[in-house]
C-alpha cells in the first residue's frame, strides 16, 4: 500500500523570533511530537533546528515548510483536525500571511520513501500550474478525505 506525502509553507508574518508569532514558534516541539506519535505517521523533514525552521524555500526568511509522510489519508487528517494541530490551524490568519498560490499539496509514495524538499516543492509547482493530478493534489482530489470539509478548510486551500 502506498503512503502519502505532504507539504505544507507557509509565510510568518514577522522573523521568526518576533513576539506576535512567539505562540507558534514555541508550540512546534508539541505539535511536532504529537505528529511523530500518531498512529500512521512515517517520517517528517527535520533540519538544524530540530525542527525545520532553518529550511529556506523561496529565498524568503520567513517561508516555513513542512514535510512529512503518512501511512494514508486517514492518519493525516486525524492529525490536522483531530489533535491540538487544528487549534493552531484555526489561528492561522495571526501568524501567516496568505500567500497567492496553494500552499499545500500530497502524493502517493513507497513505503520508506523520504521526499526532499526540493522534490515536495517541484510536486506544490505542478499542483499550482496543472491542478489536482496523480502527481499532486488536495484533499479535494481524496474521496476518502472528509474532514476538511468540515474544518472549514476553504475550497483553496483544499485543492
Amino acid at each position: 500500500m502506498m503512503h502519502l506525502a505532504e507539504i505544507n509553507i507557509a509565510r510568518l508574518k514577522h522573523d521568526a523570533d518576533d513576539d506576535r508569532v512567539a505562540d507558534f514558534m514555541n508550540a512546534l516541539d508539541l505539535v511536532n511530537g504529537i505528529a511523530e506519535r500518531s498512529k500512521g505517521f512515517q517520517w517528517r523533514h527535520i533540519d538544524e533546528s530540530g525542527n525545520a525552521t532553518e529550511t529556506r524555500v523561496m529565498n524568503d526568511p520567513r517561508v516555513i515548510v513542512n514535510v512529512s509522510v503518512w501511512d494514508g489519508v486517514e492518519a493525516l487528517e486525524t492529525f490536522v483536525w483531530g489533535t491540538v494541530h487544528r487549534q493552531f490551524y484555526q489561528r492561522r490568519e495571526e501568524w501567516f500571511n496568505v500567500l497567492d498560490s496553494m500552499h499545500f499539496a500530497m502524493w502517493h509514495v513507497e513505503p520508506g520513501r523520504r521526499p526532499t524538499v526540493d522534490e515536495a516543492m517541484a510536486r506544490l509547482q505542478h499542483l499550482n500550474t496543472h491542478g489536482d493530478s496523480d502527481h499532486a493534489f488536495g484533499w479535494s482530489h481524496l474521496p476518502a478525505a472528509t474532514r476538511w470539509r468540515s474544518a472549514r478548510c476553504s475550497a483553496v486551500a483544499a485543492e
